[in-house]
Order: structure tokens, then C-alpha cells, then sequence
């Protein structure tokens, strides 16, 4: 029987992440082969611009509000937090893909903002964090005069 070239795929990812995981790399290969999973950071971010406000909105599910702590500083906005593991112990797990433990990300933000008037709010496993643009980034329309 020829073995779907997905599960070989598998098996090799298997074996390699297997064979670095005792150099301390962690998963050195994350992503599974396997259609619709791809490489994704934790947590995964939107990031929007308008006018006067940069917004970044987190998924954050499992995550309780007073496990995360938000930093800005030179251009860029830390996330950072835990999903406590509130796993029972005396299961026999088969297979857990829901990650636990710290995280951190941090995301360039693509402009110079007022960290005085952050705002963070947090409502069903999104954190949505609200950065305004200072003025002095904000860009100014010059007028042009005819002579």
C-alpha cells in the first residue's frame, strides 16, 4: 500500500522535531503538513490604522485579564501573559493541541504613539488595545501659495 504523501510529510516533521527537541530548540518544526494548520505565533494579532488611532486586537482565548501585561515603549507594543494549564491529571490525554504556558509578542507599531492615553479592554478571550498617534506624527497638510 503507497502511503499518502501528507502522512510521510507527518512522520518526517515527527522525527525532526523529535530529534531537536533535546537541543533545547523547543518545536523546532511547528507546523504540521497537514492541511489548514500552518505556523502561527500565539497570540495571533490584527493590527489597523485610521487618522489618529492605532488598534490592535489580540486573540487571547483561555486567558484570564489579570495573566496579561501590556508594555509601549520606543515604537513598540509588548504583549505578554500566561494560559495556566487547568488540565486534570488524572486523564489519560490522547492528544492535547491547546498550548499553555508564557507567552510574549511584540508588534512594531507604524507610528509614534501617546502612551499616556492607551486604552486596553478585554471581552471574551480579545484583548483590544487602542493606541492614539501623537500629533507631531500625525501628518500635516501645507498649503501652497501661488505667486
Amino acid at each position: 500500500m503507497a502511503m499518502d504523501i501528507l502522512q510521510e510529510m507527518e512522520i518526517l516533521r515527527r522525527e525532526i522535531d523529535g530529534a531537536f527537541r533535546g537541543f533545547g530548540m523547543g518545536s523546532f518544526l511547528e507546523p504540521s503538513f497537514l492541511p489548514g494548520v500552518s505556523l502561527q505565533r500565539f497570540p495571533q494579532i490584527n493590527l489597523a490604522q485610521d487618522q489618529d488611532k492605532v488598534y490592535v486586537e489580540a486573540l487571547v482565548p483561555g486567558v484570564n485579564s489579570k495573566d496579561l501585561e501590556l508594555t509601549v515603549m520606543r515604537g513598540v507594543l509588548t504583549l505578554s501573559g500566561e494560559r495556566k494549564d487547568e488540565a486534570v491529571s488524572e486523564r489519560t490525554w490522547h492528544r492535547r493541541e491547546r498550548g499553555h504556558g508564557k507567552f510574549m509578542r511584540t508588534v512594531d507599531l507604524p507610528c509614534e504613539v501617546d502612551v499616556d492615553q492607551v486604552v486596553a479592554k478585554f471581552e471574551n478571550g480579545v484583548l483590544l488595545v487602542t493606541l492614539p498617534i501623537q500629533e507631531k506624527a500625525k501628518p500635516k497638510k501645507i498649503s501652497v501659495k501661488a505667486h
